[in-house]
């Protein structure tokens, strides 16, 4: 381990209350290392990770680590669609191992690379999905079978979460990180509801949208 990396590692996580301990720092500082060196084979992350900035770190690890504070204490299976370079689902199960999860990624070369991170990590209870999720919705074992889907991306349209929510088990939830407002991103239509949204840093404008997939015939209150 590096003991600078580690230094500061633990300096932005500490500004937003996050306390880590040494095994997971040392995980985390795998995973941003093979990233890094990933990362100048093929664009994983517009990051330059050359240099360990803090804005690296805060967006690529802190974040997810902040965000795996709302993970429900009960789920213990998690869809990720849009892996691209693992963040941020590889941080969240780093912090909460109990989960098996799934990461889906539609381009091969950085399923290669999400693969490579699994096992480095020993992350042996997660896979990665080489698809498009709309490949996926043809594929029953996979409806409902979720208690978590995360995902990161600059806009989901209301079809597209209709899609998504097919993968999540009913009471389930779904994660999504938004930069700026933290308010839902259209009004969701049935089965699902607008639960929460959480800031996350303030230096990102980041914040955490909390869908719940409601069973049917519960209406929302």
């Amino acid at each position: 381990m590096s003991r600078e990396f580690q230094d500061r590692l633990t300096r932005r996580a500490r500004r937003v209350g996050v306390v880590l301990d040494a095994e997971l720092k040392a995980k985390l500082e795998t995973y941003f290392r093979l990233l890094s060196i990933w990362n100048t084979k093929i664009n994983l992350t517009g990051f330059n990770l050359s240099e360990v900035s803090p804005e690296a770190l805060d967006k690529l690890l802190i974040e997810p680590l902040l965000a795996a504070r709302h993970m429900s204490p009960t789920a213990t299976t998690l869809i990720d669609i849009g892996s691209g370079g693992g963040s941020p689902a590889i941080p969240m199960l780093l912090a909460t191992p109990r989960f098996r999860a799934a990461l889906v990624e539609a381009k091969t070369r950085k399923s290669v690379f999400l693969r490579e991170a699994l096992r480095a990590l020993e992350m042996n209870s997660s896979e990665v999905i080489t698809a498009r999720y709309e490949e996926l919705l043809a594929r029953p074992e996979l409806h409902e079978a979720h208690d978590l889907l995360t995902i990161r991306a600059v806009r989901v349209e209301p079809r597209i979460l209709m899609n998504l929510q097919a993968f999540v088990r009913p009471s389930g939830e779904m994660f999504l990180f938004r930069s700026g407002a933290n308010g839902p991103p259209s009004l969701p239509t049935p089965p699902l509801a607008f639960r929460v949204a959480f800031p996350l840093l303030d230096s990102q404008g980041s914040s955490l949208l909390v869908l719940e997939k409601r069973p049917v015939g519960v209406s929302r209150p």
